[in-house]
């Protein structure tokens, strides 16, 4: 059984024109002008006035759950599928946050797989804050060769909660994520939280320039925290470098503001990525600002900071829309995500013409329907 998408306006993310869309078990088989001869042998979804894009993808989520800096009752909880589909996610790359000790790397591994077995392509960073790093394999290159959900490692710098590495200690992960990938056939990055602290992003910089590691392995994370630390992300990116712009925290403006900005500055769209940083461990605060507890970072953010980028700062649909398929693609080394294009997996996320979100495939699946999931986590109700 085939599943034929007709009639729709098909942003790859480029424009494409009005296309139908075959599938076959979780690929996409063709992609024409007319495809009305599998018709009988189809599922038809007349998607007539509609848009489609490549599903969306997260590439910094928190899908068991971070937090804990008010008490073991402020750790978040696991993120839920239906919530994913909500907002068009069909593909995570996850992490664990400051906390690598009660929060367990072999968990996340299992939630990965978890969330692949409800419908969607989930995949990990091991490490974690700390540079003792965190890891299923006990090496970070153990885990980029055996683990074929594991794309790369996190680390942080430039934060009162990191482990202060120094570029040797960087650059002894960036080896062995390099290494590792090269074994295991992908692209490998070290992903990198960066606080607030003064150094901003001073040690990456030594990196390239000094050591002359290869940019393209170095993936910087939180760089709309401040306005200098952008400002830094903007030079790194004019480098070569991918600079990723959380949407759910961490900012010092909206972020498809910094992105009109970057754009402004010179920097390439292609350079950039939005990721929510969902379900990290927001505090929450009452009317006159005290805190009061802690809250879920949401997981929606990166489609609506898209959708303000085409409305507000009046970006081409197949602009904006880059920042959360085909650059969060190319940054985790995915090839075969972030396009719709014979071959890739069927992922795919129709809107109306108000860029609201109707329908959701993930590998070929349909997971939302009329605005309504139909798919749902094996505990939800």
């Amino acid at each position: 059984m085939f599943t034929l998408i007709k009639n729709t306006e098909l942003y790859s993310p480029d424009y494409l024109g009005k296309k139908d869309i075959l599938i076959a078990e979780n690929k996409i088989l063709a992609i024409e002008d007319n495809l009305d001869r599998f018709e009988k042998d189809s599922e038809v979804f007349d998607a007539k006035g509609n848009i489609t894009t490549p599903g969306l993808i997260d590439q910094h989520i928190h899908v068991t759950g971070a937090g804990g800096k008010f008490g073991y009752a402020s750790m978040t909880p696991e993120v839920n599928l239906s919530d994913l589909i909500k907002c068009g996610t069909t593909t995570v790359s996850s992490l664990l946050g400051t906390d690598g000790t009660a929060r367990n790397i072999r968990a996340l591994y299992s939630k990965v797989k978890a969330l692949e077995q409800e419908g969607i392509s989930a995949y990990m960073l091991c490490g974690y804050y700390g540079v003792d790093g965190a890891t299923i394999t006990e090496s970070i290159q153990g885990d980029m060769i055996f683990i074929d959900k594991v794309l790369g490692c996190k680390i942080a710098i430039s934060d009162v909660r990191s482990s202060y590495p120094t570029a040797t200690e960087l650059l002894r992960k960036l080896k062995d994520v390099r290494v590792g990938g090269l074994v295991g056939r992908k692209k490998g990055i070290l992903h990198v939280h960066l606080g607030a602290l003064e150094t901003k992003m001073d040690p990456l910089f030594e990196l390239v320039e000094k050591y002359e590691f290869p940019i393209e392995h170095i993936s910087p994370t939180h760089v709309g925290r401040t306005k200098a630390l952008f400002d830094q992300a903007i030079r790194f990116a004019k480098m070569g470098g991918m600079i990723d712009i959380t949407t759910g925290a961490s900012k010092y403006t909206d972020p498809y503001k910094s992105v009109l900005y970057a754009l402004e500055e010179g920097v390439t769209i292609d350079k950039m990525t939005f990721s929510t940083d969902g379900h990290a461990g927001l505090t929450a605060f009452d009317d006159d600002g005290n805190p009061i507890g802690t809250k879920p970072a949401p997981i929606d953010t990166n489609l609506k900071e898209v959708v303000q980028l085409v409305k507000k700062g009046n970006l081409p649909i197949s602009e904006a829309f880059k920042l959360i398929t085909i650059n969060p693609a190319n940054n985790l080394g995915l090839q075969h995500k972030g396009k719709v294009e014979v071959g890739y997996d069927a992922d795919l996320c129709c809107f109306n013409t108000a860029l609201e979100l109707t329908d959701v495939f993930a590998k070929g699946r349909q997971m939302m329907k009329h605005k309504e999931v139909i798919v749902k986590g094996h505990f939800e109700s």
